[in-house]
């Protein structure tokens, strides 16, 4: 099992960037959450197979999510 951190950047506050992922979350089959910060980013928080933080990495990059996502900063961990 792995996690993975991610603080993303831009116009992503009212937009339903957090639904969105919520909802590609519960595609990939990864547990976790979306969650608006003072700052103005979201930190979105899952874990699951290695793999699917893959994906969700690259989602969360790709530009086809809701708002305007200026940089993710991605951190992983590995347990087990």
């Amino acid at each position: 099992m792995s996690r993975l951190r991610a603080l993303v950047h831009g116009r992503v506050q009212g937009v339903g960037f957090r639904a969105a992922t919520r909802a590609h979350l519960a595609l990939l089959g990864l547990d976790g959450t979306a969650t608006n910060l003072p700052d103005g980013t979201v930190e979105v928080v899952a874990s699951g197979p290695a793999d699917a933080l893959d994906r969700l990495a690259a989602w969360l990059e790709d530009g086809t999510t809701p708002g305007r996502v200026t940089w993710v900063d991605v951190t992983r961990r590995h347990d087990g």
